[in-house]
């Protein structure tokens, strides 16, 4: 079938939705590496981080869990082809907006840590928005069931 009939996803759609989900493992890792973070290892961050880790409340941290296992949930609905994928793509965009919202506008991480620290922060965000986009598109495309 032609891409405009749908069903038959093209082999482009398959290399962002695999993208994606290995994009979503590695949230899940940096999540885990965080909540896991021994004494040793929070000691051994510079002073800015490990300001950042103490103060952060444990909401934020919530936040950081639903965008990451929401997004990964959603990437393994791209690459199952689910239509639920799109909103657990919009969840973890919305959980992230949450916790980067508290880090640079309440925390004021930027001030601590740099202004550059506002980079990845925002590719992550934009990243999540693209996936969400993404979602979508291949639902109106009939790629997603």
């Amino acid at each position: 079938m032609s891409e405009n009939t749908g069903y038959k996803a093209p082999i482009w759609f398959w290399v962002v939705a695999v993208l994606g989900l290995l994009w979503e493992l590695m949230g899940v890792g940096s999540y885990l590496y965080h909540v896991t973070l021994s004494p040793e290892g929070l000691a051994a961050l510079p002073q800015g981080q490990r300001d950042l880790m103490n103060a952060t409340p444990v909401w934020v941290t919530a936040a950081f869990a639903i965008a990451v296992f929401s997004g990964l949930a959603g990437g393994l609905g791209l690459v199952l082809r689910r239509r639920w994928a799109r909103p657990l793509l919009v969840l973890s965009v919305v959980a992230a907006i949450l916790q980067f919202g508290w880090v640079f506008l309440v925390f004021r991480a930027h001030e601590t840590l740099g202004p550059s620290s506002a980079a990845f922060p925002a590719f992550i965000i934009v990243m999540g928005v693209f996936l969400a986009w993404f979602a979508g598109h291949a639902t109106k495309r009939g790629w997603l069931r």
